[in-house]
């Protein structure tokens, strides 16, 4: 037993779901570190801590497996102790504790300072901005905003996440200095709803503010605005996005539907009529924005008629960009209470049927590109190639950009300028220009 007890502790942080757990579990590897502790992400470890996503069923399957996968190896002795933190367990801390007892603690998504205590570490507030990354060294989320005060039918994240809470401009700006002083050249901006950012501080919508402040940071090179609500959404941010070369051009406004009647239903606070003016001025204001969007389809009460609606207007607003996702049935939520009355199969052959429309759009615009040159930043090595992106696309969900290896060396997070020689749907082919 004696040799056991002087085994070093080696605690294994495993994130699930979204950008904003890959922050949150950034924020909890880098308090860990500085009380000393070793602290990996997905590698071995002896403690396992599981920061799990709650938002839909796919992911709250993932989400249980995992747990059970490492429940599994302490009841084998491969590790000693789990814990489970993040939104899966700040919505279902009671049924989880009677259905997988043999975890050791769970925790929610407010109760850092608690999970740290339980591995041994205290909370030390003076750590603004401190963080292991475990993003490419190149890019880093900057989370700008807790929670969401939107009132979304169909959306739990205010059960897990809370009310809407931004974080004062200082205090993110320390932040960017630090990862610029680690590496990093490209912020990714990231909250529940970027266009509710200061409302509660400074009694204002203060987006554009924020990023007056950002562009001054040394080193940054690309700063990118991740999930902005489109109702109400502060319009000075594109006057600053035109006259700030380092703001991309670039916006990720989750739009969900266009059918007025589900629009309605969906409590989005908005109109077909609306929406549709809103990307016209957006284009009008940063004539070459990409725009990404998601939906939804298989909403409850969702005819035929209203999937038309929306598949026409997704060939009319030609999106450079386009995730498209089926509805998932949450309980707790407002559309709870409505019968989820799409078929499975019917969903899921919108979904398709959507994405087939994007891909066309896709592969059509990446026509266009053949022949210009763009300035683009190497994220990795993967096989016979070097892959990149510009400023037009987000890391894991856009459009690469393919350089030939043996052509040229590369270093990676570093920019470079690439002239586009061929494009399929989703990715570009392109050679250096020097």
């Amino acid at each position: 037993m004696r040799t056991k007890s002087l085994k070093k502790n080696k605690i294994n942080v495993v994130t699930l779901g979204c950008s904003k757990n890959v922050y949150d579990s950034e924020v909890l590897m880098g308090q860990l570190k500085a009380s000393g502790k070793d602290v990996v992400h997905e590698k071995e470890g002896n403690i396992v801590v599981i920061n799990t996503c709650g938002f839909i069923n796919n992911a709250k399957a993932e989400s249980v497996n995992t747990i059970l996968e490492y429940v599994q190896k302490k009841e084998e002795g491969e590790v000693d102790k789990v814990f489970v933190t993040g939104c899966l367990s700040e919505r279902y801390k009671p049924d989880l504790v009677k259905e997988i007892p043999n975890v050791d603690e769970y925790f929610g998504t407010t109760e850092l300072p608690h999970l740290l205590k339980a591995l041994g570490s205290d909370y030390k507030h003076e750590l603004i901005g401190e963080r292991l990354t475990t993003t490419p060294k190149n890019y880093a989320y900057l989370k700008i905003a807790e929670g969401c005060d939107r009132p979304c039918s169909f959306c739990a994240i205010p059960l897990m996440r809370g009310k809407h809470k931004s974080t004062p401009i200082e205090d993110l700006v320390i932040e960017a200095e630090k990862l610029a002083a680690n590496g990093v050249k490209e912020l990714i901006l990231i909250a529940q709803d970027l266009t509710y950012y200061g409302l509660d501080l400074y009694k204002k919508r203060n987006l554009a503010e924020l990023l007056e402040a950002l562009v001054k940071v040394e080193g940054i090179e690309w700063i990118r605005l991740h999930y902005a609500f489109p109702t109400g959404f502060p319009m000075d941010v594109l006057e600053v996005m035109n006259r700030e070369p380092k703001i991309c051009n670039y916006l990720d406004i989750p739009l969900q539907h266009i059918s007025d009647r589900i629009l309605k239903s969906m409590r989005r606070g908005t109109t077909k009529e609306k929406t549709t003016q809103l990307l016209k001025d957006f284009r009008a204001a940063v004539p070459n924005m990409t725009i990404r969007t998601t939906l939804i389809v298989g909403y409850p009460g969702e005819t035929e008629e209203d999937f038309q609606i929306l598949k026409e207007w997704v060939k009319d607003m030609r999106f450079e960009r386009l995730g498209c996702f089926t509805y998932s049935h949450e309980e707790n939520t407002h559309a709870y209470t409505l019968e989820d009355d799409v078929p499975e199969e019917v969903k899921q052959d919108r979904a398709n049927e959507i994405m087939e429309i994007q891909s066309q759009i896709s592969w059509e615009l990446n026509q266009e590109k053949i022949g210009q040159t763009f300035k683009v930043v190497v994220d990795r090595k993967e096989g016979n190639y070097f892959v990149g992106r510009t400023e037009f696309d987000s890391p894991d969900v856009d459009n690469e950009v393919l350089i030939d290896a043996s052509k040229t060396y590369l270093k990676t997070g570093e920019f470079t300028t690439v002239k586009i020689i061929d494009a399929a749907d989703f990715d570009l082919f392109g050679e250096v220009v020097n």
